[in-house]
């Protein structure tokens, strides 16, 4: 007579904590960070270089996108196509773009193939050559993506949310890529002198992840982008808020007639990671609108089926942030939809409960594992720390503060972020202006599309 083997016990799983990199300096100054991850055979760097949006000619903004976009376009030793092969016959990508406060250039590659791509990468940024034909080809293309943006209801909502939310003085008032004005009016000097003057490797961080396993790294390093120097010096990058505009709380509706849904942008300060109350905000972000069963959809979508989904999180900035709540919905359902929202929000204040507290450390926590599962994700998250002058350990010392969190933490977070709402909508203003007006949720503006 056969037993039934009795029915495993399954732990709980243990405290997980992303690693922590080796550090070394490289002779010219860059900060170098290491992360040894067997098994992961694509090795992902990351160059990170100080720069700041703001630093851009106000006439000319949109010049550091573009530069950033040439920089794997051909350099003094290879042409563009020549380069183009290869990266190609090695398997290797490299991109590059801007942040808020630096130029960021990512290169993936077979970790065979790891010294190769360090070469060219070096190459890429110590001597691009902004071809003048090169140059007049990205920034077409960027001026056809500002038609895109508009065009979109999603980026459009964004756009012009940045455009009220910020002091109109502010770059974060403005779109990081440039506008059309300032894009036609880029020319391949223009972006030589960006590159002279910002692109230095003082303050500079480069970050390795990847199955390392033989791989002499450090000499690699060393000899490659360590080697890069330069004639100047970085301007200094320092950590500066995005002013607010003193009219902000205000409603703006961008009028785009016949359309069948509304896009909606609501959003508030709040803080950046440097806040004492961190490990609270994200855990928030889940609980009030960052999954099917969050307060905003149980209402919003399964109770009153006024939209496939709305998403909330913080946005973090060099100094502060904000909390913003994205989504579409019917069009004949703006004004209730609205009306919900703002009522959702303004009861966070009554209280968390136990379970959606656990709910949220639960997801916040068990699903960290699997979101740095890869050299890249790494990689990226690792720079990232660096870029905001962070501790490395930061990461996992919030995932443990976050298992420690009880309702009264998300209360007094909560507490930091303004309820001063910044509302945009684009849609068919005609259709609900009236009621808009009559929720009293601050000045409505309509502006077109």
């Amino acid at each position: 007579m056969s037993t039934v083997p009795p029915r495993p016990e399954v732990a709980p799983p243990g405290a997980w904590t992303l690693p922590e990199p080796r550090s070394l300096q490289l002779p010219n100054g860059i900060t170098g960070l290491v992360h040894h991850v067997p098994g992961q055979y694509v090795v992902s760097v990351r160059l990170s270089v100080p720069f700041a949006l703001r630093q851009e000619p106000r006439d000319r903004e949109g010049v550091a996108w573009i530069m950033a976009r040439l920089l794997d376009e051909g350099t003094a030793s290879h042409g563009q196509r020549e380069l183009s092969e290869l990266l190609e016959r090695r398997g290797i990508a490299i991109d590059a773009g801007m942040s808020e406060a630096a130029l960021g250039v990512d290169l993936d590659v077979p970790q065979r193939f790891l010294g190769e791509a360090l070469e060219l990468l070096t190459e890429c940024v110590r001597e691009p050559s902004f071809e003048a034909g090169e140059v007049a080809r990205v920034a077409r293309t960027r001026l056809a993506e500002i038609e895109q943006e508009r065009a979109s209801a999603g980026r459009r909502a964004f756009l012009e949310f940045a455009a009220t939310y910020h002091d109109p003085r502010g770059r974060a008032s403005r779109p990081a890529a440039g506008s059309p004005e300032t894009v036609s009016a880029i020319t391949r000097e223009d972006v030589v002198a960006c590159h002279r003057e910002h692109v230095h490797p003082q303050g500079a961080t480069v970050v390795v992840a990847g199955d390392l396993t033989g791989v002499d790294v450090d000499g690699l390093l060393t000899r490659t982008i360590g080697a890069w120097t330069t004639d100047g010096r970085a301007q200094e990058v320092t950590r500066e808020p995005a002013p607010r505009a003193q009219d902000a709380a205000r409603v703006v509706l961008v009028d785009r007639p016949g359309s069948v849904q509304s896009e909606i942008v609501i959003g508030a300060p709040g803080p950046d990671r440097r806040n004492e109350h961190w490990p609270a905000f994200p855990v928030l972000a889940w609980i009030i609108g960052g999954a099917p069963n969050a307060r905003i959809d149980q209402v919003l979508r399964e109770e009153k089926g006024y939209t496939y989904g709305i998403r909330s999180g913080f946005r973090t900035r060099q100094v502060g942030g904000n909390f913003v709540v994205a989504g579409s919905v019917r069009a004949d359902s703006t004004v209730d939809s609205l009306r919900l929202l703002v009522d959702i929000l303004d009861r966070v204040p009554e209280g968390i409960s136990e379970e959606e507290t656990r709910a949220g450390i639960d997801f916040t926590t068990l699903t960290a594992p699997g979101r740095f599962d890869t050299a890249d994700a790494i990689a990226d998250e690792t720079v990232s720390l660096a870029g905001d002058e962070l501790p490395l350990t930061f990461t996992g010392d919030t995932l443990a503060a976050t298992r420690r969190l009880t309702p009264a933490d998300l209360d007094t977070a909560w507490r930091e972020v303004t309820p001063e709402w910044t509302i945009v909508v684009v849609g068919d203003a005609g259709l609900y202006r009236d009621g808009v007006e009559q929720l009293g949720l601050g000045p409505v503006t309509v502006v077109p599309n």
